[in-house]
């Protein structure tokens, strides 16, 4: 196990002195400063993503150009901005980015004209986020919710996945409706089934292209996100699964935080939903006496990929190594915290 240092190195807010021309052009517009990284990924997308993925619906590459272009294209797009993409659109949907004018065209525009290209389906991750997720908390009539599966299983995981990957729009859409959210039912209704209906249409302008643009994409989104909510919510206290500490985890002090907006702060995430990302460290050491008493599971050095493969291989010792005893009194020996990590991984009956 860990001990927790106060030198956290995940990123923070460090004021700048200069702005290029370009920033402050932007920040002219925007509500927060700290929030022009977020235009910098979406620039580089501009030129990078989005007109390789027009030129794949044109006659201009034919033949092995066509598949020279395709293969640096999906790792470009559906590995090294796949994450950074989606974790700022999650910072995005939890904070305005933009000020009043500008912001409803601005969200517009990313939902349905950059989320479709990292298989984002227009509406969906917004409505379910913030419309059911972040209300119910990963309790029972969260239709992804990890409590009802055994959280260390393979087969688990697999009926997790495929359960949300055939009815979890469905039931997103039920849910909305009956909680009389229905405005944000009709619109995950209207983007689901308009996202449809252009995938198959654009099938037949050139399959082989919308394969590759749109449909494959969005596979991978949903194997991704469903791995990602798995791992953060995979290690729940089935005496009191409402707990906020208890029902999700911290991963600190890893380059995914660096380049993933410190999504690894997830407990303080749910605790604070529309907190700055680059203000999570500080709260996280600011609580740290209330994870601490709550026992939460925070790991340190380590992310989502390296815990959700442990877990389904069931080396808890690898986990273990990387558990932070936060007071130093949270657990005696590496097999307490074993105990109390296969604890929470267990099912919780319904």
């Amino acid at each position: 196990m860990k001990s927790l240092s106060n030198n956290i190195t995940d990123p923070v807010y460090v004021p700048r002195t200069r702005y290029s021309f370009y920033d402050r052009f932007w920040l002219r517009l925007m509500n927060d400063k700290r929030d022009l990284p977020f235009i910098y990924l979406i620039t580089s997308i501009h030129i990078l993503v989005l007109p390789a993925a027009i030129i794949f619906f044109t006659p201009l590459l034919q033949g092995w150009y066509w598949w020279a272009l395709a293969i640096p294209y999906f790792y470009v797009s559906q590995f090294y901005f796949k994450g950074r993409f989606g974790l700022m659109f999650h910072c995005l949907c939890h904070r305005k980015i933009l000020k009043a004018p500008y912001q409803r065209p601005f969200h517009a525009y990313i939902t349905w004209i950059l989320c479709p290209l990292f298989g984002h389906a227009p509406e969906g991750y917004f409505s379910h986020h913030m419309g059911m997720h972040h209300i119910e908390n990963n309790l029972p009539d969260d239709t992804s919710s990890t409590m009802h599966y055994q959280r260390d299983s393979l087969r688990g995981f697999l009926a997790y996945f495929f359960k949300f990957l055939f009815v979890g729009v469905f039931n997103t859409i039920l849910y909305l409706f009956n909680r009389k959210r229905k405005k944000l039912g009709q619109r995950l209704t209207a983007g689901e089934y308009i996202y449809m209906a252009f995938c198959i249409g654009m099938c037949f302008v050139n399959l082989k292209a919308t394969l590759l643009v749109f449909i494959v994409p969005l596979l991978f989104a949903r194997l991704v996100m469903m791995l990602g909510n798995w791992t953060q919510h995979s290690f729940v206290d089935a005496a009191d699964p409402g707990n906020l500490y208890t029902s999700s985890i911290n991963c600190i002090n890893t380059v995914y935080n660096s380049t993933c907006w410190n999504d690894g702060y997830h407990i303080i995430h749910h605790l604070r939903p529309g907190m700055h990302y680059t203000e999570m460290p500080e709260e996280f050491l600011k609580r740290k006496d209330e994870l601490a008493a709550n026992r939460a599971i925070v790991f340190d050095g380590i992310h989502y990929l390296h815990i959700f493969t442990w877990l389904l291989t069931k080396r808890y010792d690898k986990l273990a190594a990387n558990l932070v005893n936060i007071d130093g009194k949270m657990f005696s020996s590496e097999e307490e915290a074993i105990a109390l990590m296969r604890e929470r991984t267990r099912k919780i009956p319904a």
